[in-house]
């Protein structure tokens, strides 16, 4: 016999890794039918495993990795990266079926949700999860529990622990104005007549232009300026709608998707005739489920009768994640990856999804474009108040007799909105303080209460609008437990790419627990996040402690 040389290695007798079981393979398969067997679609296939189980079981992220062409860690570091989704590795103890998510985020925390939280934990017992969570959209009816995928509004302790005993974890779908309804009262007509050269691309800008209609998702980028980058960007061109507003305090995006789905979607496609457009992604924050749902019916009746000729239309679902707000780990999602901002240059507008020229837009922003186009730039425009121009959705909540979505001229002050759009304060309570534009926007004082709410006229005190989130505190509350709890959000959510946003949300949350805070090393930590963060995240975070320091420092001194 020959020798063997002693350095040569044996062939393996079984596929390096670990080994998928044939039938949870088969499981796997059966679960995610009809989905693309691509990576861009991971997280969708994601979605399909975890809604079956409750969780994500080890074995079956093996197979998926197997059926997607992956390595396992890829897939596991998507999943992990997530909020929404429960890993459970091999052998460990799946999470209990149902799931209790409390919002702990500002408003939720003026209206109970600590004790709420705390009583639901002793009540349900071991058989349910209690979670703290981030916002989830509904702060005009705080403090929010989720039962599953339920939102139980107005929260108290009996009715969330009789939708538990119920098993009520679907939610409902919002009573929405349908696809036929919305035909019949002229919608989608600008579509049509776009298509037959009736109406001229040319006109569209013009009005858009004319009305000064700005991006409503928060940097208020110039509308017609973006549609005009992407003309002179080479084809094929995509669009990204952006539904993932997950900035404590704003609700707006969720208002008009749950009543008229329809006009955001024509805005969308006359963008896309506009721009030359072949594919829409619309990406949906997974705490809107019951919209999603009534969403995917609409999409579905738009395709069954198309009024004109359709781009390819995607339905994206997040999973969690306020990051994905930004747009650039939005678009990072909608290709199956962690949701991580990326470096600029290039800008979205030249390298966006799949790496194609992208037109990034929030919902809002297209729901006004039909309106603009048929009533001209001019009623758009002549709207406002001192000195501003437009309409504003502002999301109201906190310590007002009647929180909710306020279609109100630009420009309005906070004083004006509490006073004639709210119904007031609630009884027993003065005015305060308010944020202007949600976590990130800052904390000005009621003294500072008359400043026009609108792009550019915060930016002197410290503050922005942003989405346009206002959240009123009263005389009941303090200033820096609002701070705090806006910074402790930020460190949960913070993506971790940066270690100025990674480090010092977390390092500052932790100081700002100090009775007395350390303004030098709180200083220090917001300079270093302000500069050096890569994405609006952490440079904006230090947004409400630095208002702290120079508006109310008798809370913290």
């Amino acid at each position: 016999m020959a020798n063997v040389h002693p350095m040569r290695r044996r062939l393996r007798p079984h596929p390096k890794g670990r080994q998928v079981d044939p039938q949870v393979a088969e499981e796997a398969r059966t679960l995610t039918a009809g989905l693309p067997q691509e990576r861009a679609w991971l997280i969708e296939h994601l979605h399909c495993i975890q809604d079956h189980f409750g969780h994500l079981p080890g074995d079956h992220l093996v197979a998926l990795a197997r059926e997607l062409h992956m390595a396992p860690v890829e897939v596991y570091e998507v999943a992990s990266f997530y909020h929404h989704f429960d890993v459970v590795a091999h052998g460990e103890e799946a999470p209990p079926a149902v799931t209790v998510r409390v919002c702990d985020s500002v408003t939720c925390a003026l209206f109970g949700a600590e004790e709420l939280a705390n009583t639901l934990q002793q009540r349900l017992g071991s058989e349910v999860r209690v979670q703290r969570v981030s916002c989830v959209g509904r702060c005009d009816q705080a403090p929010v529990a989720v039962v599953g995928q339920n939102p139980v509004t107005n929260a108290g302790i009996d009715e969330v622990t009789a939708t538990v005993a119920r098993s009520e974890t679907d939610a409902p779908m919002p009573d929405a104005c349908d696809y036929r309804t919305y035909r019949n009262n002229g919608g989608y007509a600008l579509c049509r007549a776009l298509e037959r050269g009736e109406l001229s691309a040319e006109s569209v800008l013009q009005a858009i232009e004319g009305a000064g209609l700005r991006g409503l998702g928060g940097a208020g980028f110039p509308t017609a300026r973006k549609w005009h980058i992407l003309l002179d960007q080479p084809a094929p061109r995509i669009i990204a709608i952006n539904i993932d507003e997950g900035e404590p305090g704003t609700f707006k995006d969720l208002h008009y998707l749950s009543r008229d789905p329809h006009r955001f979607l024509e805005g969308a496609l006359i963008a896309a005739q506009v721009i030359g457009a072949d594919d829409i992604y619309i990406y949906l924050r997974d705490e809107y489920a019951g919209a999603r749902r009534m969403l995917e019916h609409e999409l579905a009746a738009l395709q069954a009768d198309p009024p004109c000729r359709l781009p390819n239309l995607y339905l994206r679902r997040g999973a969690g994640a306020y990051i994905c707000g930004e747009e650039s780990a939005m678009i990072e999602s909608i290709e199956g990856k962690r949701g991580m901002p990326r470096l600029r240059p290039p800008f979205v507008a030249q390298n966006g999804v799949f790496g194609r020229p992208t037109l990034e837009h929030n919902m809002e922003t297209l729901h006004w474009v039909r309106d603009i186009v048929e009533k001209g730039a001019e009623w758009f425009a002549s709207q406002g108040r001192h000195g501003r121009h437009g309409l504003r959705s502002y999301s109201v909540s906190g310590r007002i007799t009647e929180p909710g979505v306020k279609l109100a001229p630009a420009g309005i002050t906070v004083r004006e909105l509490i006073d004639e759009y709210c119904g007031g304060m609630l009884p027993g309570h003065t005015f305060y303080a308010y944020f202007p534009g949600g976590a990130s926007g800052g904390i000005l004082p009621a003294s500072l209460g008359d400043i026009p709410l609108d792009f550019g006229t915060m930016e002197e005190h410290g503050c922005f609008i942003g989405s346009a989130a206002i959240i009123v505190l009263s005389d009941h509350d303090r200033a820096r437990d609002a701070a705090f709890n806006a910074m402790r959000f930020f460190a949960h959510e913070s993506c971790g790419k940066c270690t100025p946003c990674r480090v010092g949300t977390a390092k500052a949350a932790d100081l700002m627990t100090e009775p007395r805070w350390d303004r030098g090393r709180l200083d220090d930590l917001a300079q270093v996040m302000a500069d050096a963060s890569i994405c609006g995240l952490g440079q904006a975070a230090p947004n409400p402690l630095r208002c702290i320091f120079k508006y109310f420092p008798e809370e913290v001194d």
